[in-house]
């Protein structure tokens, strides 16, 4: 990320143990924690609501709805704003903790590590014309079953996980 430190300009900054930067020459050191992020596992009764990627990275393959958590923000309030803007709906308070999973998240040349927090939620008669996609974020909304959904079309590993456990607990 850094070639140069940024507080004296020094070429002499290091990138440690994959998540400390610091400057040899001044002191200068930048902890590169991971990034939290949410998702909504929807349950429309025995169907799952997902979402086509419209960007990178990954674009095209499926994902549970959420994002980046910003700063100042909880999770929950972080995952009702993601459902908001990338498909019109606020999952409002029928979302709980489900699991959490590191995950790798590689944009524009820079590899973030992430915190993953899964929530899961029921919403049966949400309809999909009741969803507004962002195009900008989603290409196409996809309603699944459990049973049809293939985990390698899902566009991170950390969801893959999470599917595998919430299919888990339905046994």
């Amino acid at each position: 990320m850094f070639t140069y430190c940024p507080a004296c300009a020094s070429p002499s900054i290091r990138f440690e143990r994959e998540r400390v930067f610091r400057c040899a020459d001044c002191g200068f050191v930048y902890y590169h924690n991971n990034a939290a992020a949410v998702a909504g596992i929807i349950d429309r009764g025995g169907a799952l609501l997902l979402l086509e990627r419209a960007k990178e990275p990954a674009r095209g393959k499926l994902a549970f709805p959420g994002g980046f958590v910003d700063p100042g923000e909880g999770a929950v309030e972080a995952l009702r704003r993601e459902c908001l803007e990338e498909i019109g709906f606020d999952p409002g308070s029928c979302v709980q903790f489900f699991a959490s999973f590191p995950n790798v998240y590689p944009y524009r040349g820079i590899v973030y590590r992430t915190c993953d927090l899964f929530f899961t939620g029921a919403a049966p008669d949400l309809k999909k014309e009741d969803l507004h996609p962002d195009p900008h974020e989603c290409a196409g909304i996809h309603v699944i079953t459990y049973s049809n959904l293939n985990e390698a079309d899902l566009a991170f590993e950390s969801a893959r996980q999470a599917l595998r456990l919430f299919c888990a607990g339905l046994r």
